[in-house]
């Protein structure tokens, strides 16, 4: 995709130092973009990509999406945004969950608001598949941020100011997935441990990641949420298939059973959505509900648009089987320098 619209802009980046802020950067800093701002509360990560791009185009602000006044200075100048702080995982959340509300909910409203304020030009706020049908403190957490983008995005029409967003499900070897996980497993020469073989997920990698991005961020309205079309696998498959990879095929499996606030499988469009969703052949677009709270018109029967269709989700969408699962795992320069005997670490 063509990133010519960032020529000579600043893109700021919310929870830069994640993995998803170190696939943007290995994208845009060799491109013409003016400046990059990495916004995060770790400063020990900062310093560590400070070392690692040594590139003037990058620069670094200490903050907290919690905190408005750190969120305002670094937003000053900004032309784009794209917003991934997050607290992402899942049983901490449980544990925590106004933790979660502070950081996904209430941190979304400041940067929002700032860039409204600030004249910022686009927002894309990424979103998870766990914000659809949430049941655990994360995802219901991240529904609400949804939301909060959308509502945003109605009083930033006359802001000139366009929020809009993209929802996701896991982001293979990413910091916190469970492929680096099992890998570092077989290499202690411990069981894999799967919560439940049968547990279905969505998988892309960091790049299908940046691409959704940069999609939405090229064609998103005020208030639309932007969804990949993405294979799944049992985490049944991935581990069987990860053995073979690694010259391990008979490692051992245990299964634990599943941990706080974990679903058999997710979904990326519930069936409303999915009823009213734009097809756009690899994405889908969910335009929001633009009625104000003035609903005075009759609807007449079957007019409706509650849809009593399918939703889309991990257990329906392509599934992969063993060798797809390789071959997908075979995208990751995680998996690639392993076969090489190289040491691998996590995407940054």
């Amino acid at each position: 995709m063509s990133i010519s619209s960032f020529k000579n802009k600043v893109l700021l980046i919310t929870g830069g130092t994640g993995s998803f802020g170190n696939a943007v950067l290995r994208r845009f800093l060799d491109t013409d973009i003016g400046e990059i701002r990495i916004f995060s509360r770790d400063e020990k990560k900062q310093d560590d990509m400070r070392k690692r791009y040594n590139s003037d185009k990058l620069k670094f602000y200490i903050g907290d999406v919690r905190d408005p006044a750190s969120v305002i200075n670094a937003i000053r100048g900004v032309d784009f945004v794209f917003h991934a702080a997050a607290l992402k995982q899942v049983p901490s959340c449980e544990f925590h969950p106004m933790e979660a509300v502070k950081t996904n909910v209430m941190g979304t409203e400041n940067v929002l608001e700032a860039a409204i304020q600030s004249g910022v030009s686009r927002v894309v706020c990424l979103s998870t598949d766990k914000a659809v049908y949430p049941i655990n403190a994360m995802g219901i957490s991240k529904a609400m941020m949804e939301k909060v983008m959308v509502a945003k995005s109605r009083s930033a029409d006359d802001n000139k100011t366009v929020i809009c967003g993209t929802r996701y499900g896991n982001v293979m070897a990413s910091r916190g997935s469970v492929i680096p996980l099992f890998v570092q497993q077989m290499r202690d020469g411990k069981p894999i441990t799967v919560t439940d073989l049968l547990m279905t997920r969505f998988m892309m990698t960091l790049d299908d990641a940046v691409e959704l991005v940069l999609y939405a961020f090229q064609h998103g309205r005020n208030g639309d949420i932007f969804v990949q079309k993405a294979p799944a696998a049992t985490v049944e498959t991935l581990a069987r298939a990860l053995r073979e990879m690694l010259g391990k095929p008979e490692h051992p499996i245990n299964v634990i059973g599943t941990r706080h606030g974990e679903k058999l499988y997710e979904t990326l469009l519930s069936r409303e959505e999915l009823a009213a969703a734009e097809d756009r052949g690899d994405y889908y677009r969910v335009p929001p509900d633009l009625r104000d709270l003035n609903y005075g018109k009759y609807v007449e029967q079957g007019e409706t648009s509650i849809s009593t269709a399918e939703d889309y989700n991990s257990h329906n969408t392509e599934r992969l089987d063993i060798a797809g699962m390789k071959v997908l795992l075979q995208k990751l320069a995680f998996m690639r320098a392993l076969q090489a005997g190289q040491d691998a670490q996590p995407e940054e």
